[in-house]
């Protein structure tokens, strides 16, 4: 509590100092002004540099003009206020000096240049004994305080320590816990570190994975388009078999019925012969015609065969053991292209769930 109202004068000065440099600026420049310090007309304050270079751009001609046939030296406007000014054959040259602005300046100065732990040391006082200097630290009540308020003071029942000694203390306390804390951030960014690479693997491996997923469902698909192809084949061959037997009868049937058909043209040209002579003639013809109603055709495809239904396949057992595909922790790739191969035998696909005996 003491040492705290004990720099209240310190902080008001500091801020006092603040305040006093900003009063101090040039609104050209936005430096502390440099000596000498002109004051215009309006009563702002500028830098003879300043001053001078703002009339220079404002009067290119005037150092061009003779001094004893120009009246008026120029004129330019207060960059505060906007007031014009009107020099005379001097420029800013002429304008008055503010002499109490730059004594400011130099105690400004010199009072920036004293060392700050100085004025602190001179106002660490008692506020109770303000002769005193606050040199011991109450341990009970945990606050600075000097040896009169120890002696005859609020603190006389209390433990006190050297405020040396106590600041010491503290100071090492408050470094091993800096220490301690910068040495846990360091594991827990060490930790951190390795979450990332555990995270990083974990998408690396989960990439591998799913590229082996992939190759090994593609694999699976050919197995499935290659049985596929083979059954089509041999379907597509006992189709164009049946075919060609089907339209081997057509053409056989077809030909006995053109024979027959000019046969029975023969027989009716005959029946119209008027000449019972050359009509008994045709004995050959009527012996032919009984010969061709009693031929038997032969060779009938039997009942059922356009059916194909020895072709269809049967595949829900395959399908149930291709949705109980799971993953087998601990399986390698190699052994699992193994699994996957296909089985000529039975003409199916062969996926690992198929082969329960297997590696």
């Amino acid at each position: 509590m003491n040492f705290t109202v004990g720099f209240k004068p310190l902080l008001g000065d500091a801020h006092s100092m603040d305040n006093l440099e900003k009063q101090l600026i040039c609104p050209i420049c936005l430096e502390m002004f440099s000596k000498p310090v002109v004051i215009l007309p309006c009563q702002h304050n500028l830098c003879r540099k300043c001053a001078n270079d703002v009339f220079q751009a404002s009067n290119p001609l005037w150092q061009s003009r003779g001094s004893t046939t120009v009246s008026s030296g120029g004129r330019f406007r207060c960059p505060s206020c906007r007031h014009e000014v009107v020099l005379d054959r001097h420029g800013v040259y002429g304008l008055q000096r503010n002499l109490l602005v730059e004594n400011i300046i130099d105690i400004y100065k010199q009072e920036s240049s004293r060392p700050l732990h100085s004025k602190a040391e001179q106002h660490l006082m008692c506020e109770e004994h303000e002769e005193e200097k606050i040199n011991i630290y109450c341990l009970s009540c945990e606050v600075p305080t000097c040896s009169l308020c120890k002696v005859f003071g609020a603190h006389k029942d209390c433990e006190v320590a050297p405020l040396p000694t106590i600041y010491k203390r503290q100071k090492s306390e408050l470094s091993d816990g800096i220490a301690m804390l910068v040495a846990g951030n360091d594991r827990v960014q060490a930790v951190i570190t390795q979450m990332e690479e555990v995270c990083q693997t974990i998408e690396d491996n989960s990439r591998r994975q799913k590229q082996l997923l992939n190759q090994r469902f593609e694999s699976l698909c050919a197995v499935l388009e290659e049985r596929k192809g083979e059954l089509l084949q041999a379907l597509a061959r006992e189709q164009e078999e049946k075919l060609q037997r089907v339209r081997g009868l057509i053409r056989q049937y077809g030909d006995h019925l053109e024979a027959s058909s000019k046969l029975v043209e023969s027989a009716i040209q005959s029946m119209e012969e008027p000449q019972m002579a050359l009509y008994l003639q045709a004995k050959e013809l009527i012996n032919k015609v009984g010969a061709m109603s009693k031929v038997e055709l032969t060779g009938r495809p039997e009942p059922g065969y356009e059916s194909m239904e020895q072709f269809t396949v049967s595949v829900e057992h395959v399908a149930e053991m291709l949705r109980t595909i799971d993953f087998q922790p601990g399986a390698s790739g190699e052994e699992e292209d193994e699994e996957v191969a296909p089985d000529g035998d039975e003409g199916t696909a062969g996926p690992e769930e198929e082969r329960p005996d297997g590696p």
